[in-house]
């Protein structure tokens, strides 16, 4: 039907595609780009010259506004042209403003890259609950078929017939939470991608246990050496050295040029070269004032710098004590308690079968293997997660590091 707008197909993406594809279009990142677009343009208009100015006037009049007798009909052109240093520094300024944006912009990229990767993690843990749920309502209902062929059996209570159906039960409400999980995770991940919210992402890759992790020393070394906020502050502290010294130059003179005729005499026009001196008989005002500004905004940005250093190392510290737990903790799971909840569901379900075992104990063992594989995937997220933030806050990926 005309007029009807089409809902976006859904898109098969691989963790490094839904990244790129975030980098592409989140709009995060074009509004980090227009503004170093902005600080670009605030750095031409800190070195520009002012425009010349024309000026007409009728002067010596007899009158107001009776131009027709007046004694001289001056037009004129002038322009002021500001001491070259003081040019330099305002330039020197607006760069490190520039700068400072273009760091902000690839800081932001790194927050983006890896808030995508845990928002596709995310889905991928949903999804995996979702294939546990399913697998366990599977068995559930096997179960139940098995107890009620039990009691007509007469090997069977009524109570274990009631006590599968619960579990069945219980286990589909649990797939009704889970798909609620599994839209909340895939929004977040579309809002990231800039793709319209509910147009479904179908993840290609899947959870595994990520790589060891380089030694702790090293990753403080290069995350102080790359993150783009130490960069960013010292572009400042820059930036602040100039406008000190910009400050301290009031006293310097701009130089003016100028052309003036007068229409009233057939004399040529007249050329004028000046320079116009501040007279700074009230100076301390400036040594109080801006001066005393910008010496106390250096001072600012260097404690600033000393702490931001340290909190770049908390960061490092903290999320490598992440990672290294949330690592060990998988690979403790997948080693030793999945196999053995593994183990004690297959013994409790054969015993069963065979009449050893209560249906109370089956289905301990059933919800014993449901906590480990959902503690599994829960687990592999935390892992790959805490990766991503560690590789955020050392500003490398990980993988180029020895």
């Amino acid at each position: 039907m005309l007029g009807t707008s089409q809902r976006p197909d859904s898109a098969r993406l691989s963790r490094r595609e839904a990244i790129a594809l975030a980098l592409a279009h989140n709009p995060q990142l074009e509004i980090v780009r227009a503004q170093i677009g902005e600080a670009k343009a605030r750095k031409v208009e800190a070195v520009s010259i002012p425009d010349p100015a024309v000026t007409a006037s009728f002067d010596q009049q007899r009158g107001i506004f009776r131009s027709g007798v007046a004694g001289q009909k001056n037009v004129g052109v002038g322009v002021l042209v500001p001491f070259p240093n003081k040019l330099r520094l305002q330039g020197k300024i607006a760069q490190s403003d520039v700068q400072s944006a273009e760091l902000s912009y690839q800081l932001q990229r790194q927050l983006v890259a890896a808030q995508t990767a845990e928002a596709y993690d995310s889905l991928l843990v949903a999804l995996k609950h979702r294939a546990d749920l399913t697998d366990a309502e599977t068995l559930a209902r096997d179960f139940l078929k098995r107890t009620e062929a039990r009691f007509n059996a007469g090997t069977a209570a009524k109570l274990d017939v009631i006590k599968a159906t619960v579990e069945v039960a219980q286990a589909s409400n649990q797939l009704l939470t889970n798909a609620l999980d599994v839209q909340n995770a895939g929004s977040a991940l579309d809002r990231l991608l800039g793709r319209p919210i509910g147009v479904p992402v179908l993840p290609t890759d899947s959870l595994v246990v990520p790589d060891s992790l380089p030694s702790l020393d090293r990753l403080v070394a290069v995350g102080l050496e790359a993150r783009p906020e130490l960069a960013s502050i010292m572009a400042q502290r820059q930036g602040a050295r100039a406008a000190t010294a910009l400050a301290k130059q009031f006293w310097l003179p701009d130089l003016t040029l100028s052309v003036n005729r007068d229409y009233n005499l057939p004399d040529p026009a007249l050329f004028s070269t000046g320079l116009a001196f501040p007279l700074p008989i009230f100076f301390w005002q400036h040594t109080r004032g801006q001066i005393a500004e910008s010496s106390f905004r250096e001072r600012e940005l260097a404690a600033s710098e000393r702490d931001l250093r340290a909190a770049v190392t908390q960061d490092l510290r903290d999320s490598y004590a992440t990672a290294r737990i949330a690592l060990q903790q998988a690979v403790f799971i997948r080693d030793q308690l999945l196999p053995s909840a593994r183990a004690a569901y297959r013994a409790a379900s054969a015993s069963y079968t065979l009449g050893g075992s209560s249906a109370l104990e089956v289905l301990d063992a059933r919800r014993t293997l449901l906590d480990a594989e959902s503690q599994y995937a829960d687990a592999l997220a935390a892992a790959n997660i805490s990766r991503y933030e560690l590789e955020r806050a050392v500003s490398v990926p990980l993988d180029t590091i020895h």
